[in-house]
């Protein structure tokens, strides 16, 4: 391509030609007035001491024109695999390709887009991908999507790309979609444990009406986690509020589905989920010291150091049957409000705790089987045992003894031992990963914790679990010192010495009594992070970690259900001290469903009820301004009555456009066709300057000039 420029390289500067041409022209023009000999001649001397002056030359350019670079984006986001829609945009792609490489002085860039939180976002990726091309060679963009686009600018001044730029955009599915979806209109974030909360929500109906019905409804059905909650019947469209109640604390997920119809797009957005953070009011924890002891301030400091427990703390200093003489009107003593803490309300307490407490007439032993009944109906006890467990007195002879993990045997050694961790106990959310424990490979290896010196021999039942005992070498060898047990909907642990408050005074360095007992406390109440056997799965970008945790020794194949249905088994690696554990890929937005042996849970993919599912009907209405301020064109690839199987399509079967190149300003669309800005852009590979003037020498002619009109005035 050859350009050619007129350019001036003028010996003075420029104002001071101007000047001199002004004033030389106005003496000529009243010298022509005039009819004065010799004017013609001085005109023609100024204009040849002018083009001397401006010395002027034409310049001669060899470019190299930039070839102008359009856009194919191919949408690859979770909606396009509806319908088919995703061989139809391939298909397109390809075509509109193929004839984009036809035109001379096309290059194309192709790229894809994909789900992201936000939706299908494809102006940004679109914006980076043509960084490194100049404005003046873009030639547009061609969409290939099903129209869901998040990030569409609805304004020239939001558009990344030029103003003269057309954007173009081919739809993939249909004009005839119809389509149900579940709309959370307000959820809670947080709630307490057993207290009532309202979620209101709306089905949808997009596109087409479906059913026929005058006035549809849907079937709709509550779960909290993955069982049913509750079921109804709703109207489309109408605001509906549905109670909830979580009965845990931590994350309680809640989904909600409603029965597809015939004839509907997708059933991928029939179901919605929320999760719910369950919060415990403050937790009601009864301590009961039977005597002073050095212990009792441990269990005291600990439980006050917890803001989420309210800890309510009785010490029997005075029992009944002791007669001193001490006048009762120089008692100071609060008397024990038994009848109020074991009858009217113990089920207002999450935890009791016996603190070397012995049978004597402070309790009847009628209220004992309150205590065992309050267990059974879910209640949590801990037995911190002293010596006086091994004797008469002991309360293991009243009705508690259906419900403890352990006998006292009468036997009470007073011999240092260090406290270990039985083989179970490594697996115990209780006692595994304890700080100083010994590691897997030498479980019988001294602790690095200090000894205790007291230990209350006693026969663990059948169904207990032994997570604590004392060392083979001790005197009570492998005696239980820490026993567990389920009992009805309730918990039972015993820890069978009163010396863990040598821990808490750092004696040979102490040990980890606040991990241990804070621990424990919290198993009994059911902490869902403390439950023996759990089956959990964490999601990181697109990696998902399922994690199986248990007190067996081995576990069953975890079955995978995806979003799209597909079903997999899985098998995890055995991590040790009962973890099992294996990564997947996490590919597919939506909700997964885990289950293996007795556990099933649920995880999500992406953000909850994405918008990429949520509005899943192939639309116009959100890339149409931007066609509109453009210049580009939105049409559809597909006819309402067409129809694509899944796998390649050909592109005759679809309406692709032509495509065509187009002069900045030139209409960019038509009926069958699109169109690109040509670029403009050039690369300077040569050039050439032919003068027009002989520089200064060109002012010898007028100076013969002036002096020819000098001499015709002499004469």
């Amino acid at each position: 391509m050859t350009d050619w420029s007129f350019i001036l390289d003028p010996a003075l500067p420029l104002p001071a030609i101007i000047a001199f041409a002004l004033v030389v022209a106005v003496l000529v023009g009243l010298g022509l007035l005039r009819r004065r000999p010799g004017a013609w001649l001085r005109a023609l001397a100024l204009v040849i001491m002018v083009l001397a002056l401006l010395d002027p030359s034409i310049r001669l350019e060899q470019r190299e024109r930039q070839p102008t670079v359009i856009a194919v984006v191919t949408d690859e986001s979770a909606s396009q695999a509806i319908a088919d829609r995703q061989p139809v945009a391939n298909s397109a792609a390809d075509a509109i390709t193929a004839q984009l490489g036809d035109l001379a002085g096309v290059s194309v860039r192709t790229l894809s887009v994909t789900t992201q939180d936000e939706g299908t976002l494809a102006f940004g990726p679109i914006e980076t991908a043509l960084a490194d091309v100049p404005r003046e060679q873009l030639g547009g963009v061609v969409l290939l999507t099903d129209g869901q686009i998040a990030d569409a600018p609805q304004s020239q001044e939001s558009n990344p790309l030029p103003a003269d730029v057309p954007i173009h955009a081919l739809l993939t599915g249909t004009e005839g979609e119809g389509d149900r979806r579940i709309e959370l209109l307000q959820v809670p974030r947080f709630t307490l444990v057993d207290r009532r909360e309202t979620v209101r929500l709306r089905i949808v109906e997009d596109g087409v009406p479906l059913g026929g019905d005058a006035n549809p409804t849907a079937a709709l059905t509550i779960f909290r986690d993955n069982e049913i909650y509750a079921q109804d019947t709703v109207p489309i469209g109408a605001e509906i509020d549905v109670p909830i109640t979580v009965e845990r604390a931590g994350d309680n997920l809640f989904e909600i589905r409603i029965e597809p119809v015939p004839g509907e797009l997708t059933d991928l957005n029939n179901q919605a989920v929320f999760s719910v953070e369950g919060v415990r009011d403050t937790l009601r924890v009864l301590l009961v010291s039977g005597q002073p002891h050095a212990g009792e301030r441990t269990w005291r400091n600990l439980l006050k150091s917890d803001p989420a427990v309210d800890l309510v703390h009785f010490t029997i200093l005075r029992p009944p049957e002791k007669q001193d003489g001490t006048p009762i009107g120089e008692l100071s003593l609060i008397a024990f409000p038994t009848r109020e803490l074991f009858v009217e309300r113990i089920n207002d307490f999450d935890l009791i705790i016996l603190d070397r407490y012995q049978r004597r007439s402070v309790l009847p032993l009628v209220y004992f089987d309150n205590i065992a009944d309050y267990v059974r109906r879910g209640g949590a006890l801990l037995i911190a045992a002293g010596p006086e467990f091994a004797d008469e007195t002991s309360i293991a002879f009243t009705a508690l003894a259906d419900i403890l993990p352990v006998f006292p045997t009468g036997a009470v050694s007073e011999v240092p031992f260090h406290p270990q961790v039985s083989e179970v106990g490594r697996r115990h959310p209780i006692t595994r990963g304890l700080e100083g424990m010994p590691s897997a490979a030498t479980p019988e290896a001294v602790p690095d914790w200090s000894r205790w010196f007291r230990l209350i021999a006693a026969e663990p039942s059948a169904e207990s679990l032994v997570a604590m005992r004392a060392p083979s070498d001790a005197a009570l060898p492998q005696a239980p010192l820490l026993a567990l047990d389920s009992v009805g909907d309730g918990r039972v642990g015993v820890l069978l010495s009163d010396h863990i408050w040598l821990w808490a005074r750092n004696f040979e360095g102490g040990g980890p009594h606040v991990q241990l007992l804070r621990r424990l406390a919290h198993w009994l109440m059911r902490e869902p992070d403390l439950e023996e056997e759990t089956l959990t799965a964490a999601v990181r970008g697109e990696r998902m970690t399922i994690e199986r945790r248990t007190l067996e020794d081995s576990i069953d194949p975890i079955t995978v259900v995806r979003p799209s249905g597909a079903e997999e088994t899985v098998t995890l690696d055995d991590r040790g001290e009962g973890l099992f554990a294996r990564t997947i890929a996490a590919d597919e937005i939506g909700l997964w469903r885990l289950s293996g042996d007795t556990l099933t849970t649920l995880t999500h993919v992406g953000p909850p009820n994405p918008d990429e599912l949520q509005h899943a009907t192939s639309t116009s209405e959100i890339l149409e301004p931007v066609a509109d301020f453009t210049g580009g064109a939105v049409q559809r690839l597909v006819g309402d009555t067409d129809t694509v199987t899944t796998g390649e399509v050909e592109p005759s079967a679809l309406a692709i456009p032509r495509t065509r190149l187009v002069d900045s300003g030139a209409r960019a669309s038509g009926a069958g066709w699109i169109g690109f800005r040509r670029s403009e852009a050039s690369i300077l590979i040569g050039a050439q300057e032919q003068p027009l003037t002989l520089g200064l020498w060109t002012l010898l002619p007028a100076l013969l000039l002036w002096g020819a009109t000098w001499w015709r005035e002499g004469r």
